[in-house]
């Protein structure tokens, strides 16, 4: 079975994207609506949005199953306060859910949290609660940035986002750490913000003792894990220099890459430095990157190519990253999976 871990609903009927630019446009005067009510989309134009698109792809390539989020760049936590990131977390998290429920056996859910800057993160636990318990999503994304840019929060290893990593382990769910749309105009989206993202979380993670207070915490870090890979011995020197245990005990329990680099040089980088056990399958299909490459003549999004052309991983290997791992850190989705399997 082959798991993409890393999907967005990017292709949401355009009523949505209508309904947030009225939302946006009437911060000052919510009065003015919309209201959730205005929002109209059939179950037609789900299927539509999504047969024509990710899951036509995933039948040419050849994915079995997507754990599917909002949108991350539409997730924009810096517009409004917190009652209007609440209203859209709930608007595009049950969209998903609608995705979920049409296609049982190609898309399961993972939450957009209603994060606001400033906000305790405890006012985003009803919504991870109710996409968890009533929607039976198996995984959260979390924002270590809701600022888009100017990075105002406390860093992930902060008391500050324990509330959330308490609910997390008690539902075992992982979290995906993804920002959103960049609104510092020297970080492009997802060619800079996202990858910065990326690196800082990780390195967040190596100068604390997070997994010692929360030994169960899982952290998914996407687009292979920005310049982590790349880094490795940087990384390693720099937890030796503060007298951290070695990476392998002190973050690998806990910390994984998913496989959404996009050129085969870099999944072999991903998967010569960083172990087979912490590697993801996924694409982000469709997502930042949507071309072709002129230099293969394949989308550089078809991280399945990657993998199958890898010289350096084993059939086995194949295996952890396309599933067995997935199963491992999400253990929602594995009770999923065999309940469904059992039927």
């Amino acid at each position: 079975m082959i798991i993409d871990c890393h999907g967005h609903y990017t292709t949401a009927p355009k009523a949505l994207e209508d309904w947030r630019n009225k939302q946006i446009a009437n911060l000052n005067t919510p009065s003015l609506g919309p209201k959730i009510s205005d929002l109209k989309i059939s179950d037609d134009e789900l299927r539509e949005s999504i047969e024509l698109n990710q899951l036509a792809k995933m039948k040419e390539r050849g994915i079995d199953l997507t754990i599917f989020s909002p949108r991350a760049s539409f997730m924009a936590h810096h517009i409004g306060d917190f009652n209007t990131s609440a209203t859209w977390a709930a608007i595009c998290n049950e969209l998903c859910y609608r995705v979920a429920q049409l296609f049982p056996g190609e898309f399961i859910g993972a939450a957009m949290l209603p994060q606001s800057p400033g906000v305790d993160p405890r006012s985003s636990i009803p919504e991870l609660e109710k996409c968890i318990k009533e929607y039976g999503f198996v995984g959260i994304n979390l924002n270590p940035d809701p600022s888009g840019g100017h990075w105002r929060e406390p860093p992930l290893s902060d008391p500050y986002w324990y509330p959330i990593y308490e609910k997390m382990v008690e539902y075992q769910v992982p979290a995906m750490i993804h920002v959103s749309t960049s609104c510092n105009n020297c970080f492009h989206t997802t060619g800079a913000h996202y990858l910065n993202a990326d690196t800082t979380a990780f390195m967040q993670c190596l100068t604390s003792d997070l997994f010692k207070v929360f030994p169960d915490l899982k952290f998914l870090i996407p687009h292979g894990g920005g310049a982590v890979p790349y880094h490795w011995g940087r990384f390693r020197g720099l937890a030796q220099e503060m007298k951290k245990p070695l990476l392998t005990e002190h973050l690998l329990n806990n910390i994984y890459f998913d496989t959404c680099v996009y050129h085969q040089p870099g999944i072999d980088l991903l998967t010569k430095v960083i172990p087979v056990d912490n590697i993801l399958f996924a694409s982000e299909m469709i997502g930042a990157v949507r071309g072709i490459d002129p230099e293969t003549g394949y989308f550089y999004d078809d991280t399945k190519r990657y993998i199958e052309n890898s010289t350096i991983l084993s059939d086995s290997d194949r295996v952890k990253i396309y599933e067995g791992n997935a199963r491992k850190i999400y253990p929602l989705l594995n009770q999923f999976l065999e309940s469904r399997d059992a039927l």
